[in-house]
């Protein structure tokens, strides 16, 4: 997932899916505003995120709605919580 969101254009994707109203975004309605990229190449940071698990995607006709999935957000959470590791074995 860290990979994934190490790309300034895919953590601004991120950002814009969390950010708009109710959490979930049209790939062509909401996303492509603001990035001076080809629909294929935004196309292709989505399927990242998507493959890495941290969005899920929804067809609804012709449009596909991006919505961050719950479980990664809270592992993300808690790896930046600072909650202590588990002990390695010895």
């Amino acid at each position: 997932m860290l990979k994934a969101l190490a790309d300034p254009v895919r953590l601004r994707l991120m950002s814009m899916i969390l950010s708009h109203e109710g959490g979930e975004a049209c790939a062509m309605c909401d996303l492509t505003e603001g990035f001076d990229l080809s629909q294929s190449t935004l196309s292709h940071h989505l399927k990242v995120l998507h493959d890495a698990g941290l969005v899920q995607r929804d067809k609804r006709g012709v449009w596909v709605y991006y919505k961050a999935r719950p479980e990664a957000m809270g592992a993300l959470r808690t790896l930046f919580s600072g909650a202590p590791a588990a002990p390695r074995p010895t």
